[in-house]
């Protein structure tokens, strides 16, 4: 696994970076593209929901994490 890299996002407006390890971004972009939202719109969606005691850059680790138990689990009989 790579080490993490920063990248900049716009959330409301307002700009903020994360770093994430590059797996994390590649399988994040993914998923924005595979639900027709841009990146930033998603990380916003995110960074909403994930409440105080959380950074986002976990709460974006776990989201893909999640993301991709469900595919799995729509792949398993």
């Amino acid at each position: 696994m790579s080490r993490p890299v920063k990248h900049s996002l716009t959330l409301s407006g307002h700009r903020t970076s994360v770093s994430l390890e590059d797996e994390f971004w590649l399988a994040f972009r993914e998923i924005a593209r595979d639900r027709g939202q841009a990146v930033n719109a998603l990380a916003a969606e995110i960074d909403r929901a994930r409440g105080l005691e959380m950074g986002l850059a976990s709460a974006i680790r776990l989201f893909v994490l999640r993301e991709l138990q469900m595919k799995l689990a729509e792949r398993t009989p």
